[in-house]
């Protein structure tokens, strides 16, 4: 931060308002030239001689960065709810000025509080947060004894996260809707998300409110997949343009996803491959890329249903659509592979991303033989069989051998700005 530069100090409020406020918070709003909040934050704050409040504009993400160079030079104080770095706009406005930028100063997060009435630990819970995204994101994260705290909005969530509780075997699970935690006046519901999904009242729902979910299976209930590779082939609606769940998990391995990685999935056919990999991670960021439009829809409804509703799906052919994407960290062809498509990958690839490539033709092989003189890595053949009915006996039935090139590009100094908080959720 330049000398001239004046820091943005983002002040977290909890539900009791100012009078929890601490010394210091309170002599930053006092010497503050500029108070900016929610109406509900600016409802009550005495103002000092000079100070302008400022409410946030909605859409508040579209104007905000005309809105911050309003502030250049000014004392600045950012009124927000809880922790302002838990789905907060602490966390926007990071992003957008650097931190050496902006001093945070929470309040305790929903999310703490959330667990301190449920009796949860930290490390025995996960936060997700559903606040602007798909309700279908929490899909990833069900499975049997999980403990969910959801930072939410909206009067209908309770109910529809109950219905997809429902829909994915979880009916037993205990849903608590949980509000104005933290204040004098707080409210706690709890059922089973069978009975929520029917029987909840959205004019029941608080103003501020936080929803606990602990995950019970219902009984007989097929449940939701894990996040592990080589989810079986009938989780994905295709047309036989599928890679099968022996090969896809092999090229998920040399794929090997990491948190916030970029990954472009070309000749997707059903998606499964950048499926599989968005699924590996909330910050992972996935852009499918198909060039039949029945696909891509379908590549679409697939990835809802799988809980990554965030993955991108481009209609194009894959040399097209390269120069539009963002720099890869991982990239899979799983068809129309040819010399140009592999070479502008590879150009394309930052340092230590991965690349794989599979072959069912000879002419693809052939490219891939060239590609790893070019470039290294292993090239393989892989061969499954199923034993299935022979007459009536039983007998081994073999697929269409794969040929599978994987390589990695070295790494070159570290470029910090290649991270990225991903949209794989």
């Amino acid at each position: 931060m330049s000398d001239g530069e004046q820091p943005v100090d983002v002040v977290g409020v909890g539900v009791d308002g100012w009078a929890a406020l601490s010394g210091r918070a309170r002599a930053l709003l006092d010497t503050a030239e500029v108070v900016v909040g929610g109406r509900r934050h600016l409802e009550g704050l005495v103002v000092g001689a000079g100070q302008q409040l400022v409410t946030w504009p909605s859409p508040m993400l579209d104007d905000l960065p005309r809105l911050v160079r309003t502030w250049e030079g000014r004392r600045v104080v950012v009124l927000a709810s809880g922790d302002p770095l838990v789905s907060g706009v602490g966390t926007t406005l990071v992003g957008l000025l650097g931190a050496e930028r902006v001093r945070v100063h929470p309040a305790v997060s929903s999310v703490s509080l959330a667990r301190a009435r449920l009796g949860w630990s930290a490390e025995g819970s996960d936060a997700v947060t559903l606040v602007g995204r798909d309700v279908d994101r929490l899909r990833r994260d069900l499975s049997p004894r999980a403990r969910l705290v959801l930072l939410v909005s909206g009067a209908e969530t309770p109910r529809n996260v109950s219905r997809l509780l429902v829909e994915e075997g979880y009916g037993d699970s205990v849903v608590t809707v949980l509000g104005y935690l933290g204040g004098v006046d707080e409210t706690r519901v709890e059922g089973p998300a069978s009975e929520l999904s029917t029987s909840w009242d959205a004019g029941l729902t608080p103003r501020l409110y936080v929803l606990g979910v602990e995950c019970r299976p219902a009984a007989g209930a097929s449940v939701s997949p894990a996040v592990v590779p080589g989810l079986p082939d009938e989780s994905f609606e295709h047309d036989g343009q599928l890679t099968k769940r022996l090969v896809r998990a092999a090229a998920l391995a040399h794929l090997a996803p990491r948190p916030g990685d970029v990954m472009w999935d070309l000749g997707a056919g059903a998606g499964s491959v950048g499926i599989e990999f968005a699924r590996a991670h909330p910050l992972n960021e996935v852009h499918a890329v198909e060039r039949d439009p029945v696909r891509a829809e379908r590549i679409g409804r697939n990835a809802r249903r799988l809980g990554v509703p965030a993955l991108r799906v481009v209609t194009a052919s894959a040399l097209s659509a390269i120069d539009t994407l963002p720099p890869p960290d991982a990239v899979f062809v799983g068809g129309g592979a040819d010399a140009e498509v592999v070479e502008r990958t590879w150009s394309a690839l930052r340092p230590g991303g991965r690349l794989v490539v599979h072959a069912v033709t000879v002419e693809t092989e052939l490219v891939l033989h060239a590609a790893r003189r070019a470039h290294g890595g292993s090239l393989v053949r892989l061969s499954v069989e199923e034993v299935g009915d022979l007459g009536s006996f039983t007998g081994w039935s073999p697929a269409r051998a794969i040929v599978q090139w994987s390589t990695s590009k070295p790494w070159g100094q570290w470029d910090p700005s290649g991270a990225t908080e991903g949209a794989g959720t």
